[in-house]
């Protein structure tokens, strides 16, 4: 079995290389803010452009925006004309990710939502392509309730840190993120009108694909 860095280095050593911009913003999200693991970073944000770029959306949305690292990466497979709506609730973050936005050349493709996600979704009078939930682990249930009747049979749903650091196969823990992490899992599993998949990728990244109406 290879290392993880060892590994890590080979892959790095023959993929295409990270965006500059993206490079420099995950530096900058590192020294500025606390909790900075919580950006995409560049193994996960190609796997996020590379999905985005084969679906080639028309509309696509996300839920947790951070810095907006994800957000750039997602927002590189639109089609032309697309849009990506990306939500946070901390508006603190919102001047910040737009900057990187408009330095990636993508501020007319990203429009900026700050708020509660389960109050903006409702309100979002459009079909999506893709969406990418990475928001409060508590509140992912709830995001996938609203988000599912969105989504064009045949989309996608991608749903970030489904393994939780491990914590995810652990059996009664009072952790409300870990349980809302094993609530969001096991709903899943039994959803109907969905095929889904989990890559043991960073911290587990499912796939969600929408196979009929409802």
């Amino acid at each position: 079995m290879i290392p993880g860095r060892q590994l890590e280095e080979f892959i790095r050593e023959y993929s295409s290389p990270e965006d500059p911009v993206l490079e420099e913003l995950y530096r900058e999200t590192h020294i500025r803010f606390v909790n900075p693991n919580r950006i995409s970073g560049w193994l996960q944000g190609r796997i996020l452009e590379f999905i985005s770029k084969m679906i080639n959306p028309e509309s696509v949305l996300e839920i947790g925006t951070f810095t907006g690292y994800s957000a750039i990466c997602l927002a590189k497979g639109l089609r032309s004309g697309g849009m990506l709506f990306t939500i946070d609730h901390d508006d603190e973050l919102t001047g910040f990710s737009h900057s990187w936005f408009c330095r990636a050349g993508l501020e007319s493709k990203i429009t900026q939502i700050t708020g509660r996600a389960q109050d903006i979704i409702p309100d979002l009078d459009r079909k999506f392509d893709l969406v990418f939930i990475d928001g409060d682990k508590r509140e992912y249930s709830e995001y996938y309730r609203l988000v599912i009747e969105k989504v064009r049979p045949g989309g996608f749903i991608l749903a970030d840190n489904v393994l939780w650091g491990g914590k995810a196969i652990e059996k009664g823990s009072t952790d409300p993120q870990t349980k809302g992490i094993t609530e969001f899992n096991n709903m899943i599993r039994s959803a109907g009108n969905v095929e889904k998949l989990i890559l043991p990728l960073r911290d587990g990244l499912m796939i969600i694909r929408k196979t009929g109406e409802g």
